[in-house]
């Protein structure tokens, strides 16, 4: 499964998906590097309810910008095409699954 989000597929991952959460981070970044199991597992698990997605900062310095990403991880939940969360920092794995049903659910 190919969870990577880029400028050009932005939009349109967007507006096809009602729950979207987008996982900005940075190769270099070593809490994003703990966090990367832990957003593929979700990925899978809540695939057909969530769309998760990944953004590297440094290759799409863009969207990072639109979202006022400053820290990564910042994870962006976006409903309908609009933010209704933000988590920014290290989150464990069952607090950020609590998050991803509260999407799913909106």
């Amino acid at each position: 499964m190919d969870i990577q989000l880029d400028q050009k597929d932005f939009q349109t991952t967007v507006e096809n998906n009602k729950n979207v959460l987008i996982d900005f981070y940075a190769d270099w970044c070593g809490p994003c590097q703990t966090l990367l199991p832990t957003v593929h597992r979700l990925a899978e698990e809540f695939e057909g309810d969530v769309t998760i997605k990944k953004v590297n900062v440094d290759q799409n310095q863009e969207l990072a910008s639109r979202f006022g990403v400053r820290s990564i991880p910042t994870l962006v939940q976006l409903s309908d095409g609009k933010e209704v969360g933000r988590i920014v920092g290290l989150i464990s794995e069952s607090d950020l699954r609590t998050k991803i049903k509260e999407l799913k659910s909106a």
